[in-house]
């Protein structure tokens, strides 16, 4: 019996020192990012691509989408607050294509109708639909205001935020009006390409953790970091709104 404790104590700490080093090392490439990311933007190198060619690009566009969700730390976030609590496939399907649904329509009509929205305003709804969602699996509305929200509801309306944000950024880069559309598709293509990458990403890792018994037990403290980490997107977003 002491043995059997002494080892699951010495795997608790084993767990713990892990969750800290994980969440140290997001801390510190949060720190470590350009302001230019937590705009919510395409890197430099993409921002001239995009700006200097012309005509229908399918291949490069899809390839600029993929590689935007996979970078994308606020959509990945968000998505790993989604399903941190979905435990069957097809629920997670579910809500997952809600907020694909949401993200693609407001990113394609967003930059097809040129409808922009300041970049750090909506940056910072994006972290605040992080902070919303961490808040959820924890069971802060129940026990705040006695009910739950709809979260698929909450998940597709986040889901357009995420997708203004986006096309806000392309916006500013005067992107060509020749092949806008086919090239539209074809990003829009990339970044479900990238979240499915993302998610099966994701979804490894959870079902790892999810089979050890520190899962619940940490589960709190997981949800409490990513809260923190969106708070953390917030306040940079907000301060960079009032100085810029």
């Amino acid at each position: 019996m002491f043995i059997s404790t002494a080892g699951s104590a010495s795997m608790s700490n084993r767990v713990k020192r892990r969750l800290f080093l994980f969440v140290s090392i997001i801390g510190l490439l949060l720190m470590g990012i350009s302001q230019e990311v937590f705009a919510h933007a395409v890197a430099q190198g993409d921002k001239g691509y995009i700006q200097e060619i012309s005509g229908v690009h399918l291949v490069s566009f899809i390839y600029l989408g993929a590689k935007h969700m996979v970078t994308g730390y606020d959509h990945i976030l968000f998505l790993l607050g989604v399903i941190f609590f979905l435990y069957r496939m097809q629920h997670i399907a579910i809500y997952v294509s809600v907020f694909a649904f949401g993200h693609s329509t407001t990113m394609l009509l967003g930059v097809y109708f040129n409808i922009g929205i300041n970049s750090y305003i909506i940056d910072a709804i994006i972290g605040l639909s992080v902070v919303y969602k961490a808040l959820d699996n924890l069971g802060a509305y129940q026990r705040w205001f006695g009910w739950q929200p709809n979260t698929l509801m909450a998940t597709l309306i986040f889901g357009f935020c995420h997708g203004f944000g986006l096309s806000s950024k392309i916006i500013e880069y005067d992107i060509s009006p020749d092949g806008l559309l086919p090239n539209l598709l074809a990003f829009n293509v990339g970044v479900e390409i990238g979240q499915l990458l993302a998610l099966s990403a994701i979804l490894i890792m959870m079902g790892f953790w999810r089979r050890t018994g520190s899962f619940l037990r940490h589960a709190y403290t997981a949800n409490v970091a990513m809260m923190c980490a969106g708070f953390v997107l917030i306040g940079y977003q907000l301060t960079g709104f009032f100085v810029a």
